[in-house]
């Protein structure tokens, strides 16, 4: 037999209205939730801090150096690290310090322009493929089928037919072929979201294709897009330090983290100095990169908000 309810034996809680209203934990947007569980990352920001520690030697540090990166010194050649010369000297007696910070402007430079390229002429391209689709689609994606076939390395070398070797023969190769990857990522976020509810209201009211893509669908596709970018800034630099150590890259008197590479590769036996400092730079300068990118894709995944 169920015992009966009395009533008399609970007490109601005062209504707090203040209480009642209140949030227990205050609202984030998308992007602050992200940068929250960014800054928890130990790596990611590691890998931030020596990003803008890099960018921000190779802009000041030759400025503040005695040593000018062609500076040519025969009575001091191929000298060990000391305090005179942090890195030692190389086979003409210049500074190595000098010349792979002057490298570093280089390789970021490259590494920035390739992203560059990803963000303009890969979203768009990827953007209205996706949107428009169909015919549309069909043919730019066979373009770009067409064009991923071509090496880098070819494209390189064919310019060179037509210019001298240089910076200018990498930067219009990346220019070329480097956004394929980002072109064929935003592609298939767009149609991913093309459908969704806010892309079918806005074309209701009237929204122009244009103000779609550029309001609804890039603005969406934004975490794919900075992952990608992040993750390509190292590939570029990369490629242009294989390009300039095989002689397709950047010519003398200038130097690259490459081209540092490449001489030091000549008296890797007797002076392993030469070939250690810029190839520590370009190991630290990829990871770096690759731990953001890695905590960007974790930060930025809809699937890891809490």
């Amino acid at each position: 037999m169920e015992t009966p309810v009395n009533i008399n034996d609970f007490t109601p809680v005062a209504k707090d209205l203040k209480m009642a209203q209140s949030i227990a934990r205050p609202s984030t947007t998308y992007w602050q939730d992200a940068m929250r569980r960014l800054k928890k990352n130990p790596l990611a920001m590691i890998g931030l801090f020596v990003i803008i520690f890099m960018v921000l030697t190779a802009i000041i540090g030759p400025f503040l150096c005695k040593y000018n990166y062609s500076d040519q010194d025969y009575t001091n050649r191929l000298a060990s690290p000391s305090k005179e010369h942090w890195f030692g000297t190389d086979f003409l007696g210049r500074d190595l310090f000098v010349r792979v910070l002057y490298g570093a402007r280089i390789s970021l430079a490259i590494g920035f322009f390739a992203s560059l390229i990803n963000l303009t002429i890969g979203v768009l391209y990827g953007s209205i493929s996706g949107y428009f689709g169909g015919r549309v689609d069909n043919i730019m994606m066979r373009i770009v089928d067409v064009i991923y076939t071509v090496p880098l390395t070819m494209v390189v070398i064919l310019l060179m037919v037509l210019f001298q070797p240089g910076l200018k023969n990498i930067l219009i190769a990346l220019g070329l072929v480097y956004w394929i990857g980002m072109a064929r990522i935003v592609r298939g976020q767009v149609l991913a979201l093309k459908e969704q509810e806010y892309v079918l209201a806005a074309r209701m009211v009237g929204a122009k294709k244009w103000r779609i893509m550029l309001k609804h669908l890039i603005p969406n596709s934004m975490g794919p897009i900075i992952v990608n970018v992040t993750l390509n800034i190292p590939q570029a630099i990369f490629q242009e330090a294989f390009l300039s150590f095989i002689g397709l890259g950047v010519a003398a008197p200038m130097a690259s983290w490459g081209v540092l590479a490449d001489e030091g590769s000549q008296a890797i036996q007797s002076y392993p100095h030469l070939l250690f400092f810029p190839a520590a730079a370009i190991c630290i300068t990829m990871l770096a990169f690759n731990f953001l990118g890695d905590g960007l894709r974790d930060a930025l995944d809809p699937r890891m908000r809490r």
